[in-house]
């Protein structure tokens, strides 16, 4: 837990007046409901019979066999209902939001999948829902955004800004101060003014949870575990059981994009561009220029381009406990395929980060010690991305033929 809301030096609460009510009034039912019985068994419940946990731990005996070295374990958060991790927190979430009597819930996304999860979680537990989404982020992700106006939430395009996930929590941040009485924000990362980095972590530690139970059962020695990071909710929920042990080695993915330079990447704790700063409510490391304004960032997924990292996750970086590594846009696809070819798992992109940084770690580890991917999320959301780069001509046909077929069906619909 962090000590007042900081770790060592990152976090924080820094929050306009309006919103310090609110937050601590979800510290209060936060900490209340993690000590009450009946939440948590409820919880359980929902885990059980709705996300569909415990999720499988699997051995991938071709992939251990090419790369050499480590046995190499992929921790299948993708076959979670709904399709990812997030959908832990959000479940979470929502069910104290439920009891602290709040009837509706915004959230932010940037991929589509925390916002596809809190549509889900909306919808099975009776709460309206609305869903603010950078408009690059609508145009790439529509399989995502179409699935969460199917569970009913209303789904707003954000056209400020970098039109990105970073000016989705702006105006998700904006309606909550104006409705802090009837609404809960759903934070979907790690991050943000206090209590919000706990709250995230807790409800996503059930993935590191299961990963320490499973591998003690089947006496797999764990050498390292791997994940993406972008605001880093997948990758402290799956560290959680591990970051006060000395083993295993802890190694988060960044997003490298297609280089080095300002404006190329989302990498804040590897490279020279972020700085310590403060933005949207809490201290960490970000991308800012010297005015402490948001620089640009770039990747290929986008769940991984938001300029900042969670304030724990920052501080485990400064004190070497977790390592991180930056991975390309081209790395990343690698990793897709290869997966996809050899275990007949299709990664998202986000979570294709840290598979492409297991099989460059995987000789570095003894073959009698494993490691473990958080594999986050499942591929079927990039479609639109992954397709134009894989079968780029069978694609074109396709989304030519789409548009005929569309403009036949609305003449013969007019026509009637």
């Amino acid at each position: 837990m962090s000590n007042n809301g900081f770790f060592d030096n990152y976090g924080g609460k820094y929050v306009a007046e309006v919103l310090r009510r609110p937050l601590d009034e979800l510290e209060i039912a936060f900490n209340q409901a993690m000590k009450d019985k009946s939440f948590l068994d409820e919880l359980e419940i929902i885990r059980r019979d709705y996300i569909g946990r415990e999720t499988p731990l699997y051995f991938a005996p071709t992939a251990t066999k090419l790369l050499g070295g480590a046995q190499i374990y992929i921790k299948l958060e993708g076959l979670a209902n709904t399709g990812a991790h997030k959908i832990n927190n959000a479940i979470g979430q929502c069910l104290l939001a439920k009891r602290m009597g709040k009837k509706r819930i915004i959230a932010e996304t940037g991929a589509g999948q925390h916002g596809l999860a809190t549509a889900a979680a909306c919808a099975k537990l009776g709460l309206d829902c609305t869903i603010y989404m950078g408009e690059v982020d609508v145009r790439r992700q529509q399989p995502n955004v179409a699935a969460m106006e199917l569970y009913g939430a209303k789904v707003h395009p954000v056209t400020s800004g970098s039109r990105t996930l970073k000016d989705a929590v702006n105006e998700a941040m904006r309606d909550w101060a104006a409705n802090p009485d009837t609404t809960h924000y759903v934070l979907g990362s790690a991050l943000g003014p206090a209590p919000f980095p706990d709250i995230v972590r807790e409800f996503q530690s059930v993935i590191g949870r299961e990963v320490k139970k499973q591998a003690a059962e089947r006496g797999i020695k764990i050498g390292a575990m791997v994940a993406c990071v972008g605001g880093g909710s997948n990758s402290i929920g799956f560290f959680e059981p591990f970051i006060n042990e000395k083993e295993p080695r802890l190694i988060g993915a960044e997003a490298g994009g297609i280089g080095p330079n300002v404006g190329e990447n989302a990498s804040r704790m590897t490279g020279n561009a972020a700085r310590d700063g403060i933005l949207q409510g809490y201290k960490s490391r970000f991308l800012l220029d010297e005015d402490g304004q948001a620089l640009p960032t770039r990747s290929i997924s986008a769940g991984l381009d938001y300029c900042g990292i969670g304030p724990q996750l920052a501080s485990l970086g400064r004190s070497g406990r977790v390592e991180f590594t930056s991975i390309l846009d081209k790395e990343a696809l690698a990793a897709v395929e290869f997966f996809a070819k050899n275990e007949g798992i299709l990664f998202a992109l986000e979570s294709a980060h840290a598979g492409a940084a297991a099989i460059k770690l995987a000789r570095e580890i003894p073959s009698d010690q494993a490691i473990i991917i958080n594999m986050s999320g499942r591929g079927d959301k990039d479609v639109f991305i992954t397709s134009p780069v894989f079968r780029p001509s069978e694609w074109l046909a396709f989304l030519h033929s789409e548009i005929e077929r569309l403009k036949s069906a609305k003449d013969i619909h007019e026509a009637e």
